[in-house]
């Protein structure tokens, strides 16, 4: 079976445009409290959702990016930004919500982008890496941008690249065995969706280096 016959091509665009709309509403707040202008919350909103395919689309020669070439995936981020810029006081009170979409997005894109480098030839461990950068890559470009470290590197944060590693992972091991399915991809985004969610409930963080002690306070 062909990977790119897991999902139907409409199907697999509608769960894109989701999880693109949710993380450029991220990027889109996090410009509102920075206090960028109407075009800085525009360029948080791309940046955010459309960062880590553009990197994935141009490391597999899938070129031009998908960004580029499907007018939904331009203009969404776009709406988002307009959502935030005008209601950002109701978004910032359905924060909760909007991480819960975030945890499915980062799913979803770990699953997606790990299938899409896979069926472009990459080994199944540059596959991974590849989905890994998928999920996460739009978050990092938008926190560097923000002038933050990363929330990723940081040891005051809730598990967020974990649990996206984990989906990719569970996907190059479905591959491996000849297992992957409709039912077992959708497994493997389930699998990082529910890690993300307890990672955020009970506050997993990864371990700092041994017996380090920092004076960091938390934000």
């Amino acid at each position: 079976m062909q990977l790119q016959q897991l999902f139907s091509p409409s199907v697999q665009h509608t769960l894109d445009v989701i999880g693109i709309f949710v993380f450029a509403i991220s990027g889109a707040l996090l410009a509102v409290r920075k206090n960028f202008d109407v075009f800085g919350i525009a360029v948080m909103a791309e940046v955010t959702a459309l960062g880590g395919g553009i990197f994935r689309d141009v490391i597999i020669g899938a070129v031009p990016p998908a960004a580029f070439t499907d007018l939904g995936y331009f203009l969404t981020p776009l709406i988002a930004a307009l959502v935030v810029f005008f209601l950002h006081p109701h978004v910032e009170r359905t924060q909760s919500a909007v991480l819960v979409f975030d945890a499915a997005g980062l799913g979803l894109f770990a699953v997606s982008g790990t299938t899409k480098a896979y069926s472009y030839g990459l080994n199944l461990t540059a596959s991974a890496a590849l989905g890994l950068a998928t999920a996460v890559g739009g978050g990092v470009l938008r926190d560097v941008l923000a002038n933050e470290v990363p929330s990723l590197l940081r040891w005051d944060r809730d598990l967020y690249a974990v649990p996206a590693i984990v989906g990719a992972t569970t996907v190059v091991l479905c591959i491996h065995y000849d297992a992957l399915t409709p039912v077992t991809s959708g497994l493997a985004v389930v699998t990082a969706f529910v890690l993300r969610l307890l990672a955020m409930r009970y506050h997993w963080r990864a371990p700092r280096a041994w017996n380090r002690r920092s004076t960091v306070r938390e934000e």
